[in-house]
């Protein structure tokens, strides 16, 4: 069998796997576990090999790549187009084959550990921040309807806390103020825990933008788009977003990092 592309449609524990001929031709259609599936590419021909960009796709593409594969990652918008009636996970899996072929198709850049550890740590800031206004906005609600009102701007809340929590003449029951207790405790946890990440987004930060200045080397003729600092969003948001900026005080700076990135590649 001459296969020309392969299409592999990723779950949580089953992988299904259709391999196309140089006409588009079905030539293997099968169902893998994870282990099955590295143990089958690893013994198949070096081939075209097409992954919907999902949860799991970077280490199974890198994984892929480790064993002499093209990989390529392509966005879901992308292989919708090609996907026939009666969908299910192998005509999916063959839509990815197909898909993976045309040579105007965007594909996306497989991510290296690093960036999904920023990634990562993005994500999981962003969550704690919602938490945080939930939290906020529930303390909000249960004061409201005893008669407290304080400013929209959270630090005006939180300095009055306190005194809330101390005070004998607020107009609180027994079990309210346990539940107000039990949010602002958990307030300060959730801010405590944005902090943490927040300083670790500025170490990477500094980190990043000190290994810039001597990167890339003198004979180097890679292009700033080229540049790993340049090309990726997440990593560019990552050095950009300290704790107290805006997304699109960030954006702002993405933009300036690129301009950084390209004057550095022309130097070069």
């Amino acid at each position: 069998m001459q296969i020309h592309s392969v299409g592999i449609d990723l779950g949580k524990t089953t992988f299904h796997l259709v391999a196309l001929g140089a006409a588009g031709k079905v030539l293997v259609r099968k169902k893998f576990t994870q282990r099955q599936l590295l143990t089958y590419t690893a013994n198949m021909q070096t081939s075209l090999i097409g992954l919907e960009a999902c949860s799991g796709a970077h280490f199974l593409g890198r994984a892929l790549r480790k064993q002499g594969h093209d990989v390529r990652l392509i966005a879901a918008q992308f292989v919708k187009p090609f996907v026939k009636s009666n969908k299910n996970d192998f005509v999916d899996a063959e839509a990815i084959a197909e898909a993976v072929e045309r040579k105007n198709m965007r594909f996306v850049p497989i991510k290296t550990d690093d960036q999904l550890d920023l990634q990562a740590i993005h994500r999981v800031r962003d969550r704690l921040i919602s938490r945080r206004t939930a939290v906020i906005n529930q303390l909000r609600a249960f004061l409201l309807e005893r008669g407290m009102v304080f400013a929209k701007t959270p630090s005006r809340l939180r300095a009055a806390m306190p005194e809330i929590l101390e005070s004998a003449d607020a107009d609180l029951t027994p079990q309210m103020r346990n539940l107000i207790d039990l949010l602002w405790r958990e307030w300060t946890m959730v801010e405590e825990q944005i902090e943490v990440l927040s300083l670790e987004l500025e170490r990477i930060s500094g980190r990043s933008l000190g290994s810039a200045r001597s990167w890339p080397p003198p004979s180097s003729r890679l292009s700033a788009t080229e540049l790993p600092f340049a090309r990726d969003e997440t990593l560019l948001r990552g050095l950009a977003w300290c704790h107290g900026n805006t997304r699109r005080e960030a954006r702002r700076s993405c933009s300036a990092l690129a301009s950084v990135a390209t004057s550095i590649s022309a130097r070069s």
